[in-house]
């Protein structure tokens, strides 16, 4: 882990990937790398930014890994049959997933603030690191999502903050089971509910990350999580409406913003952030649980937060055109669905959703759950659509689909539509839409659907 070392990541544009490619780079690594969407030519300015950084892109052929001086650097989902990981293995590279390498600077670190949860994990990762920023502690931050205040003309795809000072705050993975890697000294724990594993697992990890922690800042209102806080010092916990050392109160939403009443220790302040939704109070008293931890000032944490614009990808308003607006959403579980349909639902307007889902596996997994979550919060008029899940090759299994899904859904009686194609799907929803309706695009792991949203608000003006 010295300054100076040389690494190549496979599939360096993914959300993880780049944000830990940038971080390498800014710490003195000769950093390269290869990505599949780079050779199907899809969402180029990323790779330009990688460019501009320092880092040499190579095709997704082997011909970037040369010598056994190299750090092969992949995710656990990367093939052995991938030309780049033939090569490292023919030429003896030393091997690292994403996750290990990420755990590395982590508990490297001198303060180490985890994140973890099934939801709300990069807005509440963005938060502390901005709390931290504007409070002058120059963190370092590894974040799944572009952090909008941290854009730049320099830095477009700002997902990584490189500072020099002591905290390094990032979210961890449970999907893989990475975040038994990382030893935090102050741990947020969201929530606890299914994506990629069983309840079970799912206990068994967080709880062991909690364990490890000096400090935990955790969800009391979270019925899985405060099963958890049993037997832990040092404890930190938070509740919208609920019993906790930190409760929100009195919540007030607007369509993209939201004020409530934090109450703690006997006092109140009142607090107005700029992202919109009941589960962006939650995240925000997890932010700054955690600041208040890592030594920030109450009040401090409170303005700072208040000044936190938000991700891309959450919640985004992309635009309106003819009375229409477009939202990009991260939505991909039943928990991060349901806190976007709530907060939709908040205000007038039909909701015209494309759910582009991330996999085959995943929707196995949650078929109940994501059916059963959809379905209470439906509306009539609204409509669902729901084309093909994400595919960038590999092998997997297809037992539960989009259609399945579909099929589901109509038997609850929402208004659910299998379109296969997702332009297909796209094109209808712009053909339907009236003013007032709000068009949502949801899904994970797939870049591109960022620039669906920007054509369905293009598309929608000409229509007019």
């Amino acid at each position: 882990m010295t300054n100076g070392n040389s690494c190549f990541l496979v599939g360096i544009g993914g959300s993880g990937m780049m944000p830990l490619a940038m971080i390498l780079r800014a710490r003195g690594w000769t950093v390269s790398g290869s990505d599949r969407g780079l050779d199907q030519g899809r969402v180029a300015a990323k790779f330009d930014a990688l460019r501009n950084a320092g880092i040499a892109l190579y095709p997704q052929d082997g011909s970037g890994v040369t010598s056994p001086d190299q750090l092969v650097i992949a995710s656990a989902a990367v093939e052995e049959t991938v030309p780049d990981i033939v090569a490292a293995n023919r030429l003896g590279c030393p091997r690292a997933t994403r996750a290990q390498m990420l755990a590395n600077l982590f508990n490297d670190s001198t303060l180490p603030i985890g994140v973890a949860g099934t939801s709300g994990k990069s807005t509440v990762t963005g938060m502390i690191a901005f709390i931290l920023h504007q409070t002058g502690r120059d963190p370092t931050a590894m974040n799944g999502a572009v952090m909008k205040d941290f854009v730049s003309p320099d830095s477009p795809f700002a997902s990584a903050l490189v500072g020099g000072g002591e905290a390094f705050v990032s979210e961890v993975d449970e999907s893989d089971g990475s975040i038994a890697l990382y030893d935090p000294a102050i741990a947020v724990l969201n929530n606890v509910s299914l994506d990629h594993k069983s309840l079970e697992e799912l206990r068994d990890l967080f709880g062991g990350f909690a364990g490890r922690a000096r400090h935990v800042v955790a969800n009391a209102g979270d019925a899985e999580t405060a099963a958890l806080l049993a037997d832990i010092p040092n404890l930190t916990t938070f509740a919208v409406e609920g019993a906790a050392d930190l409760v929100a109160e009195a919540l007030k939403p607007e369509p993209f913003a939201i004020s409530f009443d934090l109450i703690t220790g006997g006092a109140g302040y009142h607090v107005r952030l700029s992202v919109p939704g009941r589960h962006n109070v939650s995240n925000a008293l997890a932010a700054i649980g955690a600041s208040v931890a890592a030594g920030i000032p109450l009040i401090d944490a409170i303005r700072a937060v208040e000044r936190f614009t938000g991700l891309k990808r959450r919640f985004e308003r992309v635009g309106e055109a003819n009375g229409v607006t477009v939202i990009d959403d991260f939505g991909h579980n039943p928990d991060k669905i349901a806190a976007t349909l709530d907060t939709l639902h908040a205000f007038p307007g039909r909701l015209l959703i494309l759910f582009q889902p991330h996999g085959y596996g995943p929707l196995k997994v949650m078929r109940t759950e994501l059916v059963d979550s959809i379905a209470r919060r439906m509306r009539d008029g609204d409509v669902f659509v729901l084309p093909d899940p994400a595919y960038f090759g590999g092998t997997v299994a297809r037992e539960v689909t989009s259609a399945d899904i579909v099929a589901d859904l109509r038997a609850g009686g929402v208004d659910a539509r299998h379109i296969a194609d997702r332009a297909e799907a796209a094109a209808m929803l712009v053909a339907e839409a009236r003013p007032g309706d709000r068009i949502v695009v949801m899904g994970a792991r797939d870049d591109t659907l960022s620039l669906l949203a920007e054509d369905m608000v293009e598309r929608l003006a000409w229509t007019g």
